[in-house]
């Protein structure tokens, strides 16, 4: 059969295309850094060395102890401060809020009036929005109508298709009957969730979800909340603690971890008892139960930026004429987690707000106690061992994936230099570099 000079062409291209990627990934890359942050031991190194073969770190250290070879790409971070790529553990690809963006901003999309192929491109965006911000990896909990299809923005990014985060995925998440359920009861609307109740019912969603893809099981074990007049958090509570407890046996029964959304009360006491492997948000956190995750090494996410927007401030001033607010409540009982040592992991809970800002959490973990160092290792080498990803990424060491960030300043001056990331790489490819 005779090759049309179409398909000759863009065989052509693709050879190319193939070889300039093979090229790539066989050479050296070596990265002067002027302040290197190490993330193991929070401590900042001058003039340090990093060498880059293929998608992984090949050494580190002082010019005198690596020897550059001369035929190594050369990329000049010398003026600025390296890190870890950064690792946000609480994010929703699939969500498109707009809060505070004024018109003009980022693209909207509602499970609603557009369709899911649509829905999953913008998500796709959102995902390479995070990683241009420097978070090389997500774990992205509830995929908010999207389905499955967060399994499919994982799996073509893995397999190389698009740029992206590395990710960890939870699919639909699950709830109890009476949560995320849209409109009227004369109207059938799409769900954002998967809806069980029960013990084996739950187990039976577990199983499929794992089939499907998830890599976790994230559940609600409270809904919505309201405040009492003496200024008291009241959580309504989902599932059972038999239901919870079965949610998560059956996830780590299949060596899979369990996610738990949970205000405080009840449903968060259930989510402690049964061992959940994360806590998601803990607005109303007692010493007590502080004192119980730590003793479980249960991890913490305290998305603090989450409860500055409007639609919790502006919700909230007005429920209790501006006396009570999860602000005010996040604030109290995340300087009480800090303060007792609990295992805090970086998750932003970004989806609400726009993708690509989330580093403003940072500063709330700041505000709320921790030194800058502790909160970059909260997004780097504390993230990592929540993931069970330790071994891969989290630290610029030798053996784990090249993935690497850079800021003009010095993040343990001004943590808001993390809002202003330079240069993105991950696993070896450059992403972005405004630096020159």
């Amino acid at each position: 059969m005779k090759m049309s000079k179409w398909t000759g062409l863009i065989l052509l291209i693709l050879t190319l295309s193939a070889s300039k990627v093979h090229a790539q990934a066989n050479s050296i890359v070596a990265i002067r850094a002027g302040r290197l942050f190490d993330s193991k031991s929070g401590k900042v190194f001058s003039n340090q060395v990093i060498l880059v073969k293929d998608d992984k770190i090949a050494a580190v250290g002082s010019p005198e102890a690596i020897q550059i070879p001369p035929d190594a790409q050369l990329i000049d971070l010398s003026k600025a401060t390296v890190l870890p790529g950064l690792i946000d553990g609480h994010t929703h690809v699939f969500g498109f809020g707009l809060d505070g963006i004024k018109s003009g901003g980022p693209p909207f999309a509602s499970a609603i009036n557009d369709t899911r192929e649509y829905r999953t491109l913008l998500a796709m965006a959102n995902a390479q929005k995070d990683l241009r911000a420097g978070f090389t990896t997500l774990r992205d909990l509830m995929s908010h109508g999207g389905g499955y299809a967060d399994v499919d923005i994982k799996k073509a990014i893995d397999r190389g298709y698009f740029a992206g985060p590395r990710m960890q995925v939870s699919t639909m998440g699950l709830v109890a009957t009476g949560e995320g359920i849209l409109g009227s009861s004369e109207v059938n609307l799409p769900r954002n969730y998967q809806t069980a109740d029960g013990p084996w019912a739950l187990i039976q969603a577990v199983r499929e979800q794992i089939h499907y893809g998830a890599d976790w099981i994230k559940f609600h074990s409270t809904a919505d909340y309201e405040f009492e007049e003496n200024g008291e958090l009241n959580s309504d509570p989902t599932f059972t603690k038999e239901e919870v407890k079965a949610i998560v046996k059956e996830a780590h029964r299949h060596g899979r971890k369990a996610a738990c959304h949970a205000f405080g009360g009840e449903g968060l006491r259930s989510c402690v008892e049964a061992r959940a492997d994360t806590i998601e948000h803990a607005v109303e956190l007692d010493e007590a139960t502080a004192d119980l995750i730590k003793k479980k090494g249960i991890y913490l996410e305290l998305t603090a930026y989450h409860y500055s927007l409007s639609d919790y401030v502006a919700r909230d001033a007005k429920s209790t004429g501006g006396k009570y607010s999860l602000e005010a409540l996040r604030e109290k009982s995340g300087r009480l987690a800090i303060s007792r040592g609990l295992k805090i992991s970086f998750g932003s809970g970004v989806g609400p707000f726009p993708h690509g800002t989330q580093a403003a959490e940072f500063t709330y973990l700041v505000k709320y106690g921790m030194s800058p160092s502790q909160a970059i290792q909260s997004a780097t080498t504390v993230a990592a061992e929540m993931m069970g990803w330790q071994d891969k990424i989290g630290s610029i060491e030798k053996g784990k994936f090249a993935d690497i960030i850079a800021v003009s300043g010095d993040p343990l001056q001004d943590i808001t230099e993390l809002q202003r990331v330079k240069f993105v790489m991950k696993g070896g490819q450059v992403i972005r570099d405004d630096t020159k």
